[in-house]
């Protein structure tokens, strides 16, 4: 049977096929839209905001250059690959890009800009065993600011320190630390001549709380001394405000800190600490939860172990 009309079926599709060739002559096959190549515009702006994030200080409300790269950053996947790309250069690994933190950055171990706690001590103090009592002062006020779970899960929760109750945390923790060992049968006594073997708690137990120099000044080596360095540390790193002067120092969290503490949370030395019972009070302090009858003995190699910080 012939067509009605017109060409036979397969002549008409041939046709079909030669006038949309004729029609097309010359022409590139068209393919699926390419996106618009990364111009060194686009890398200036990254490395830009890169910037802005290693200004711990600074926050996107307070620069509208700063805010316009974050918005960018956010709903542009392109742009935030290149930016992640140029901070992964430096050495840093990005947190979060949002409106509260700005581009929270914390740098990798090899990263020109980390800071290791070997190196933080040595600036704040001669004497090298001091840089296990840092190391736990910067544990201590990170599970003291945030004690529970859901406090670092939710993003509006605000941790409020003092250096005084920080301190004083710290000497329960010890007291309870040591109280464990006794009954885990351990030499709670270390050689003399072997500082470095101390567990961190030891050392701090041992150390003044708050001793002075003639004219009154609290020694920079006794514990509150290194607590208030640490505080300070963290207030030049925007990780802290200062809200009063109550108890040595009262002060505020940032969501910048929150994050860092996120990201430290599973440490083996963190989880101990937590695992002692953090009860946070008003005033920036702290207290321990009583501990129960059949507490278990202490895990080999505890004792908060900073010797390799």
């Amino acid at each position: 049977m012939t067509e009605p009309t017109g060409f036979p079926v397969q002549d008409r599709h041939l046709a079909g096929v030669g006038a949309g060739a004729a029609g097309h002559a010359g022409a590139p096959h068209a393919g699926p839209p390419q996106p618009a190549p990364i111009t060194p515009g686009d890398v200036s702006d990254a490395a830009r905001l890169v910037a802005f994030g290693l200004q711990p200080k600074l926050l996107p409300a307070r620069d509208a250059e700063y805010a316009e790269l974050v918005r960018r950053h956010r709903e542009d996947p392109r742009f935030a690959s290149l930016c992640d790309a140029v901070a992964a250069g430096l050495g840093l690994v990005v947190l979060e890009v949002s409106p509260r933190a700005g581009m929270a950055v914390t740098a990798a171990e090899d990263s020109v800009f980390a800071v290791r706690m070997s190196d933080y001590a040595r600036r704040a103090s001669s004497e090298s065993t001091d840089r296990f009592l840092h190391g736990l002062a910067h544990l201590a006020i990170a599970a003291l600011a945030f004690p529970r779970p859901d406090d670092l899960a939710e993003d509006s929760y605000v941790g409020r320190i003092s250096v005084h109750g920080v301190d004083s945390f710290v000497r329960q923790a010890c007291r309870r630390l040591e109280e464990r060992a006794e009954q885990a049968g351990e030499n709670i006594d270390p050689a003399v001549d072997s500082p470095g073997l101390e567990a961190a708690w030891r050392v701090y137990a041992r150390r003044s709380a708050t001793g002075a120099t003639k004219d009154a000044r609290r020694l920079s080596a006794s514990t509150i001394g290194i607590v208030g360095k640490a505080v300070a540390f963290l207030v030049d790193s925007g990780f802290l405000q200062r809200v009063s002067d109550e108890a040595g120092g009262t002060y505020r969290t940032t969501a910048r800190y929150q994050l860092q503490v996120r990201d430290m949370a599973g440490t083996a030395a963190m989880s101990e600490l937590l695992e002692l019972g953090v009860v946070p009070v008003s005033d920036g302090g702290a207290t321990l939860v009583p501990p129960s009858d059949d507490a278990g003995e202490l895990a080999p190699g505890a004792g908060l172990p900073f010797h390799g910080v």
